[in-house]
């Protein structure tokens, strides 16, 4: 996934922006790449089996899988090994890596509806998905896109599959519930910060969403779409200032 992010954003002599190849860009900003996605597997394999992850060995598992174009690519740490009845034992980890194309059409504007639900360990992107596509599923079935996850006390967590942020006029608030921030939204807040646009973290409840102006959600490089309207509360859609926001994404430095 960073690599179909990358293609989208970076700024390489002679190649238009989302065109530059795969090899390329591996060439230029392949260490960048790796020690994020690396760094996370590493720290999240350390949690949940208790173990060091050879990221070597995980970069060897992806120079297989590598085609030209632009790919999505997933890194999944499992273990054969583990115990059910001996889960606090540390363990060997297996490495499953698969691809699909990369895609990047404009979704329309999202009508969501809240649900109460946390992730469980929400701070480590993890296989346990059943939860969010059953929410995801809920929230079709009663007429709307996609699910927003709140606390029973009505806090705004995140969505099924992605971080929402709200504009509130002067300033880009992210929720402060349990959730996942993703990478896209740490590059976006540096971004915004570095042009001047102020951005906070606090607590948003279901019942204080009219201080804001719009709404917009993110995941996996993309900015966007933004939200029409969580549960009956309407927002307006301003694609300038989306817009905007996109191109600073875009303009962030690639170390």
């Amino acid at each position: 996934k960073a690599f179909a992010a990358l293609s989208k954003t970076a700024h390489i002599k002679g190649f238009r922006p989302g065109k530059a190849p795969r090899n390329v860009l591996a060439h230029l900003f392949g260490g960048r790449v790796n020690a994020d996605v690396a760094q996370r597997l590493v720290d999240a394999t350390r949690t949940l089996f208790g173990t060091e992850l050879d990221s070597d060995r995980v970069r060897h598992c992806l120079r297989r899988m590598a085609v030209e174009g632009s790919q999505w690519v997933r890194v999944s740490i499992v273990s054969l090994a583990f115990e059910r009845r001996r889960p606090e034992q540390p363990v060997e980890v297996d490495i499953l890596v698969s691809t699909r194309a990369a895609h990047g059409e404009i979704r329309p504007a999202l009508r969501v509806k809240s649900l109460v639900h946390t992730r469980h360990v929400h701070g480590i992107k993890h296989l346990g998905t059943f939860e969010l596509f059953h929410a995801l599923r809920e929230a079709r079935l009663a007429g709307f896109d996609d699910a927003l996850f709140t606390t029973p006390a009505g806090e705004i967590c995140e969505g099924s599959t992605w971080n929402i942020g709200f504009w509130d006029g002067h300033a880009v608030v992210w929720p402060k519930g349990p959730c996942l921030p993703g990478v896209t939204r740490q590059l976006l807040d540096a971004g915004l910060r570095l042009a001047g646009v102020q951005t906070r973290s606090e607590s948003i409840h279901l019942g204080s969403l009219d201080r804001f102006q719009w709404a917009f959600a993110l995941n996996s490089g993309a900015i966007g779409p933004m939200i029409s309207c969580i549960d009956q509360h309407a927002f307006d859609c301003d694609a300038a200032l989306l817009e905007e926001f996109v191109s600073i994404h875009r303009q962030q430095p690639v170390e």
